[in-house]
């Protein structure tokens, strides 16, 4: 299978019985189990219980413990209401016997309505942009072999940052940022599909918006980060595999947690989902310590 493929069939899971799903893990270099893979996996569980004729329309989720990578994770799907237009499902994440994570999500059926949207930010267009492979062709002095690996080998979402700053020595910035991104093969027209694939993608770059003002990065010993929650409003269909715009920006960081906003655009310009999520961005003496000499 192509590494979309996999990405795909790791999303789909395994019904065990009524209202309860197994999915696995991809290691894709963090320590702990990718929070974008529990989100997508929960909703793809969600999914499994709502009649197609509803669509998800947003998500509103908690990280509770850290997964565990080695361990498969079971999704267990309360179904809260199932009403003439809307749905509503709880699913909780369990492993090795306890909730690592919860998640509340809501479905409609397709109707008319009043429409409007805020502008795309001007940027430069994603053909105008190298790819993340091309700009770690040769990585960095330092970069650690496990996101050495990372950035050589193809991965099933594809990033271009507008603006690139050095994660092994970053300086000041807005706590702003844009980056297209897409899957990277075309896959099926199922409009849940690809808002599986989004939940999924919309987990990476946020709290780097929010560290970009405190001159910090993942990539720096000291810096711990993990999501705490995570919400999702769906607002049009789009496809996954085609140049999306994320528009991120983070209003405020304080008591060691960042607050980060997306908004999520077709190339076209329209605007096609937004996202809110908090933060843990602790930071240890090592940082601090580099920070004075």
């Amino acid at each position: 299978m192509s590494i979309v493929e996999t990405l795909v069939e790791l999303l789909r899971l395994e019904q065990l019985e009524h209202n309860l799903y197994r999915g696995q893990s991809r290691d894709i270099g963090t320590r702990d189990v990718f929070g974008g893979q529990v989100l997508a996996q929960a909703l793809s569980a969600a999914i499994h219980t709502v009649e197609p004729d509803r669509i998800v329309h947003s998500l509103h989720a908690y990280f509770i413990l850290p997964g565990d990578v080695q361990a498969p994770i079971v999704y267990q799907v309360d179904r809260i209401r199932d009403g003439r237009s809307f749905a509503t499902r709880r699913v909780v994440a369990l492993q090795h016997g306890r909730a690592i994570f919860f998640m509340s999500s809501s479905f409609q059926v397709a109707e008319e309505g009043a429409s409007h949207q805020l502008p795309m930010p001007k940027v430069k267009r994603p053909d105008e942009i190298p790819s993340l492979k091309e700009l770690f062709k040769e990585p960095p002095k330092g970069l650690p072999e496990v996101l050495r690996r990372y950035f050589a080998e193809d991965q099933p979402v594809e990033f271009r940052p507008v603006s690139l700053d050095n994660p092994f020595a970053p300086v000041p910035l807005e706590p702003i940022n844009h980056v297209w991104f897409r899957i990277t093969d075309r896959v099926s027209d199922d409009q849940a599909l690809h808002r599986i694939l989004l939940a999924y993608a919309s987990d990476f770059n946020l709290l780097g918006t929010a560290m970009r003002p405190h001159a910090l990065s993942a990539a720096q010993p000291g810096v711990k980060l993990a999501s705490l929650d995570h919400a999702l409003w769906f607002h049009r269909p789009f496809r996954a595999d085609e140049w999306l715009l994320y528009a991120l920006d983070s209003p405020s960081a304080s008591q060691a947690r960042g607050f980060c906003r997306g908004s999520v655009f077709t190339e076209a310009g329209e605007l096609v989902a937004s996202v809110a999520q908090e933060g843990l961005m602790r930071v240890s003496d090592p940082v601090q310590k580099a920070d004075k000499t």
